[in-house]
């Protein structure tokens, strides 16, 4: 394999097509597409300070780098991509990629990042930005921190572990989500999704989990989760906590030690198609108000 020690790379496409290299402790700098059309490159304890570093790549291995702000775009059309021990302060990055991992990556700028990949792997990322992982497929997720609305938009095949997620209206027009130990704080969660199951969370949502096609709920917490489950089919909700309100499920069962209002005020809505217990009180309907 070629190697590239401490040096300083400029100009457009200053390594294009490369084979077989190793890039280390050196700076890519005013210069688009260093890297364009490269494989099997590896890229270490260096610095990429422009735009499109990484596009149409093949077998990419990236440690204890930069990407600055200036390399928005950074990573698009590449296939075989692994990020550990990195900064990415970058948006934009690491779209129509496949089979990517990142570890221990922390994205300051991760704007509209990740999208429309398919087979992420994502292990202790932090990442602060809006519209995260748009449109991908086949994601696994653990002990990920995410900041910024709307993600996981659109999404296919996903699994999140033991994360943290403070985001606005995620995982809408989801399909296939599987969130298990995780703390999830937005509006508006999951809507028009299919097929959701949320293990051992806590969630606070205003008019959350709406809209959903087959959503299961194990062991959850519902902190301040108002007008949960409003048109929902085939709910499944064992809930440890109260619900502030449930708001016209189309059917299932749901199960809270209290809800403080059920409401059902939707003709094309029938209360009996749906269970629901509350467990402070399994015997006394009084305390379930039906507006």
């Amino acid at each position: 394999m070629q190697k590239i020690v401490n040096q300083h790379l400029t100009g457009e496409r200053v390594l294009f097509k490369s084979r077989d290299l190793s890039v280390e402790a050196s700076i890519f700098d005013d210069g688009e597409s260093p890297l364009k059309e490269s494989s099997n490159v590896e890229v270490i304890d260096s610095v990429f300070g422009w735009k499109y570093p990484l596009w149409y790549c093949h077998d990419v291995n990236v440690r204890g780098t930069a990407f600055l702000e200036m390399a928005r775009a950074g990573i698009w059309y590449t296939h075989n991509v692994t990020i550990t021990d990195s900064t990415y302060q970058a948006p934009k990055g690491l779209r129509k990629c496949t089979n990517v991992r990142l570890e221990r990556v922390q994205m300051a700028h991760a704007d509209e990042t990740l999208w429309w990949n398919d087979d992420i792997e994502l292990l202790d990322v932090t990442a602060t930005g809006d519209y995260f992982c748009q449109g991908s497929r086949n994601i696994h997720a653990k002990n990920l921190q995410l900041t910024g609305n709307y993600g996981f938009d659109g999404c296919t095949n996903v699994v999140i572990e033991d994360s943290r997620l403070l985001t606005k209206d995620a995982f809408w027009n989801c399909e296939n989500v599987v969130v298990r130990n995780s703390l999830i704080v937005g509006e508006y969660l999951a809507w028009n999704a299919k097929n959701v199951r949320l293990e051992n969370c806590t969630i606070q949502s205003e008019q959350g989990l709406c809209y959903v096609e087959g959503l299961t709920l194990r062991d959850c917490r519902l902190i301040e989760t108002n007008l949960a489950f409003e048109y929902c089919t085939d709910v499944d909700a064992e809930v440890t906590s109260s619900i502030v309100s449930v708001k016209n499920p189309y059917n299932g069962r749901i199960v809270a030690t209290h809800i403080d209002e059920i409401i059902f005020d939707d003709p094309q809505v029938d209360s009996s198609h749906t269970s629901i217990v509350q467990t402070e009180f399994p015997c006394c309907p009084s305390f379930c108000r039906v507006a």
